[in-house]
């Protein structure tokens, strides 16, 4: 009897967690993400940034998804910079919060140490989640400037650049 009594809660427990997914009666769900031209102009205002700065930067936008949409190199970024950009966009999207955010509790020793040996994460200042309406849109990259609260500083004005295209 018991391993009848086994079988039972497990497929109720089954049946239970599997009408919980399809609860809302839709298999598929809708997403917003950034056009290529709001995701250039973005590039096109952190370099502005950067430059009234005098930082020569590399700058990057990628989708919700981490996907690359618009890269940006001035003349004298170094050739490393295009990459660490993208990358600190991807990891943005990806961990769905600042770069920034990600430095301290990521140290080694810390519990969230790990995630510094994801392929592709940069635990760096200078990579910003891009928001609407509470939601994950994009994320911008900046690298080449002296540090990261200065590659914060031109990625947040490259979303200021495009906050009124992008609320809704």
């Amino acid at each position: 009897m018991k391993p009848l009594k086994l079988m039972l809660m497990t497929i109720i427990s089954l049946v239970i967690s599997t009408s919980s997914v399809y609860a809302d009666g839709h298999a598929l769900f809708t997403t917003q993400s950034l056009t290529p031209e709001i995701a250039l102009k973005a590039v096109t205002a952190a370099m502005a940034k950067c430059r009234a700065e005098g930082y020569q930067v590399s700058i990057a936008v990628v989708d919700r998804m981490g996907n690359l949409q618009a890269l940006l190199r001035d003349r004298f970024a170094g050739a490393h910079t295009p990459e660490t950009a993208r990358g600190k966009a991807w990891t943005a999207a990806s961990f769905r919060t600042n770069t920034s955010d990600l430095v301290e509790p990521t140290q080694s020793g810390k519990a969230q140490s790990g995630v510094r040996h994801v392929p592709g994460a940069l635990m760096a200042g200078g990579g910003m989640l891009i928001e609407a309406a509470g939601s994950g849109v994009g994320a911008i990259g900046v690298s080449g400037a002296p540090n990261g609260i200065a590659d914060d500083l031109c990625a947040a004005a490259g979303i200021a650049a495009i906050e009124d295209d992008i609320t809704f």
